[in-house]
């Protein structure tokens, strides 16, 4: 696999995770503005928390079926050089939203089996990354950060056009092995890095990061 694998930490909530992450030399930081989601922030607490990273890392707004009111919040108040989509947006209402934010756009595409990957064909000329991401149980109020896996090797001899990001259940234990398995050029982790929901730990945060750059 060409090139060193990247990191985004996301659902980052406090200045000392926001420091490891920029210590382990994280590439990206995700702040969520989506309310059910234990990591959501107010937009001037992530204003707050993004000031240390611009320059250093790029800065993610996580979103999820956003209402234009909201984007129009993220790029006046965070002007994030990137919006995660985590809802159902079509191609065309994603490449609005990167054009409304004034951001390159991740869209996360939710996986439990093959053909949940080929939805990527259809956003691979609305995004400017993908995402793939276990898909969330049948209950659940949010769509993503739930800790679970899916299984890697479906995307083990898939090609895109967009730069990808692996996420759902990585951990510092597994995160080399999904690289292995998956081939995956960017990870991205969350409860992963927790000691309970929404609480990063600093430590979780430089083991994974340690993890990642020894793949």
């Amino acid at each position: 696999m060409p090139g060193r694998v990247q990191a985004k930490i996301c659902g980052v909530t406090t200045p000392e995770s926001v420091r490891a992450a920029l210590d382990g030399g994280a590439e990206y930081l995700g702040f969520v503005f989506f309310p059910a989601s234990p990591r959501a922030l107010k937009m001037a607490e992530a204003a707050r928390l993004a000031g240390p990273v611009r320059g250093k890392a790029k800065i993610v707004a996580l979103t999820v079926d956003p209402t234009d009111a909201l984007v129009d919040e993220i790029r006046e108040g965070l002007a994030p050089d990137l919006i995660q989509l985590h809802g159902k947006e079509s191609p065309s209402r994603a490449r609005e939203v990167g054009r409304r934010a004034g951001a390159e756009v991740i869209k996360v595409l939710s996986v439990s089996e093959a053909r949940d990957i080929d939805a990527a064909a259809q956003y691979e000329g609305a995004a400017h990354h993908l995402m793939f991401d276990a898909k969330a149980p049948k209950d659940s109020d949010r769509p993503g950060g739930h800790g679970a896996p899916f299984d890697w090797t479906l995307l083990s001899h898939r090609r895109f056009s967009r730069p990808w990001f692996l996420a759902g259940g990585l951990d510092p234990w597994n995160v080399a092995e999904a690289v292995r398995l998956s081939g995956a050029p960017i990870v991205d982790v969350s409860s992963g890095v927790e000691r309970g929901p929404g609480l990063k730990d600093p430590a979780l945060i430089a083991a994974f990061l340690d993890a990642v750059r020894k793949t």
